[in-house]
């Protein structure tokens, strides 16, 4: 966290009640956002200001980290376009490892920053517009001449492109008065992508000759509100689905397979390798989500439909590309593929999947309660939260090793019930910010945070935003006391493992002391404090600090250890 220090440049005075730049930038965000996350200083102070005194929905953060992280997960959970702001300076270089997150998680967000004033870098100044660039946001500055317009053209920008956009008040104008306003050039027109006839019959004859079709939805398809035509589809063809991890639980069909990649559990990769086509739609299909080449067997036909460049559309597995808008596309396919005789289709050979049992978190791939070093299995205590959690949850998730076991086991209501953020930039310790914006975001909702030791140490000035922001939470620590990832793949190799290691923490103590409830358990008998904790609660935080085994390797972990030694 920045400190403020002592003005050291004055800034213009406005007539008492006469806008200026940092009230105009704050009437914009009013009216295009529905919450400010921010942690304010010399550069934001004027804009938190006006936004607070008039009740507009603020959460502080006590790192600027979380800032970001707080906006990133709003909007995954919203779906609207988060904001964030922070200071010049230290305060930005502090949010950068966040920014540089939503960029690569494509999040649309803006980014209200301070900056140098217009004259020039002071000492303590950095070029934060070259910062922004070095990860692929865009910068635009506010000024008294374009204040309004160009705070609604960040907004523009960032739903426009789903990108992160920084707007930068220059210290001297964050008071300045507003002139008269500059035009500004409009966007240009956001192309449409439109698949020809040809397209469309040659990938509706590919799916009616299918015998084992499986569709694989990404978060593309809920961005573009597809998910309806496309499960139309499915059952049309008697197809069974899967999703990426954004977009969990989008079909809520019986036949879904689940998470498609290193999330996926092993009953139903099995299924997934036998599909002879596969419908990719709104989804990268990267090296996780086809588990590294190894979701479908060897000569599976696979049909990309997106609207990417195509360059960014080639991958070794796909064999048919479509560039087109998802909602047209699918809609217009599924009036050409005409309905199955259900009692041929794959459903009718594998009714199985439809099962409770089939979906349910058992059998777990792993039951043991405990690892080879005498820890808990985390398998086994993921497993068995699926049945204690309450339904109506929202997932969180930190970056880190422990990832690789939620998602496997744990159900969500909608794909914006699933929230990892950490996972595009492989960064830690943005957990507790990203948790405390999903319970802004839905406070209706019991919101389950996950994180390991490592990444809730870095993160930890944030358990109190956490604490302080949430309505009903458990917090639930995977702590191995080590740097997973860092232990399986390097120590297993040879390299000395003292800087994998963490002195044993106690998070429920921590956060107990923090004024949340909370206990360490080392048996699956512990997890009735937690049982017993959400009968007698329906407000309030429960911290349970899980002691591990540093020796059960996460599935996504092996497969990508494995595809290492192939490569």
């Amino acid at each position: 966290m920045t400190t403020s220090a002592p003005e050291t440049s004055a800034a213009p005075s406005p007539a008492a009640g006469a806008p200026t730049v940092s009230t105009a930038v704050a009437d914009v965000l009013a009216e295009r956002t529905g919450h400010l996350f921010g942690l304010m200083g010399n550069g934001n102070a004027h804009l938190i200001s006006t936004l607070t005194r008039r009740g507009f929905p603020f959460t502080s953060a006590r790192h600027e980290a979380a800032t970001v992280a707080m906006a990133d997960a709003w909007h995954r959970a919203t779906g609207r376009t988060g904001a964030a702001t922070t200071t010049y300076g230290a305060g930005f270089t502090n949010a950068y490892t966040a920014l540089a997150e939503a960029r690569l998680a494509r999040i649309p967000l803006v980014l209200v920053v301070g900056d140098a004033p217009s004259t020039g870098r002071r000492a303590f100044d950095v070029d934060q517009t070259a910062a922004a660039a070095a990860v692929g946001v865009t910068t635009l500055v506010a000024r008294p001449d374009n204040a309004v317009a160009i705070a609604h053209r960040a907004f523009d920008l960032a739903e426009r492109t789903v990108q992160p956009v920084v707007l930068a008040i220059p210290y001297d104008h964050g008071t300045a008065p507003l002139t008269d306003p500059v035009a500004l050039d409009p966007l240009p027109a956001k192309p449409v992508w439109h698949a020809t006839t040809e397209e469309l019959d040659r990938v509706a004859e590919i799916l009616r000759a299918a015998r084992r079709p499986l569709l694989l939805a990404g978060r593309g398809v809920v961005l573009a509100g597809a998910v309806t035509p496309l499960k139309e589809l499915g059952d049309r063809i008697g197809g069974l689905f899967m999703t990426s991890v954004m977009a969990a639980g989008a079909f809520a069909s019986p036949w879904d397979l689940g998470i498609a990649g290193g999330f996926t559990r092993d009953h139903r990769l099995a299924l997934a390798r036998q599909a002879d086509v596969v419908l990719v739609a709104g989804a990268s299909l990267n090296a996780f989500q086809s588990r590294y080449g190894t979701l479908f067997a060897e000569g599976t036909r696979v049909l990309r439909i997106d609207n990417e460049p195509a360059e960014e559309l080639t991958h070794p597995q796909v064999t048919d590309y479509v560039r087109a808008d998802l909602a047209p596309f699918l809609e217009a396919l599924t009036g050409r593929v005409p309905a199955a005789e259900q009692s041929r289709t794959w459903r009718a050979a594998v009714p199985e999947v439809a099962t409770e049992a089939f979906r349910s978190a058992e059998p777990v791939e792993d039951p043991a309660e405990f690892g080879p070093d005498g820890r808990l299995n985390p398998r086994a205590v993921v497993a068995a939260l699926e049945r204690i959690l309450p339904r109506e949850r929202s997932v969180v998730m930190d970056g880190g090793h422990f990832i690789g076991w939620a998602p496997m086991y744990l159900s969500v209501p909608d794909p914006q019930a699933m929230v990892l953020v950490g996972t595009a930039f492989q960064s830690i310790g943005l957990g507790f910010g990203s948790a405390a914006g999903v319970s802004a975001a839905r406070p209706d909702r019991t919101t389950v945070f996950f994180s390991g030791d490592g990444g809730g140490l870095m993160g930890l000035a944030d358990l109190e935003t956490f604490l302080r922001t949430t309505r009903r939470g458990v917090v639930v620590v995977l702590n191995d006391s080590a740097y997973g990832a860092e232990l399986h793949q390097y120590a297993a190799k040879g390299l000395h493992e003292q800087a994998m290691l963490i002195d044993e923490v106690d998070f429920a103590a921590l956060g107990r002391a923090m004024g949340a409830d909370g206990a360490k358990i080392t048996d699956l008998a512990g997890l009735a404090r937690l049982e017993q904790w959400l009968a007698g609660h329906e407000e309030g935080v429960f911290v349970l600090d899980v002691a591990i085994s540093q020796k059960v390797v996460a599935e996504f972990m092996s497969a990508s250890m494995s595809a290492g030694r192939r490569l």
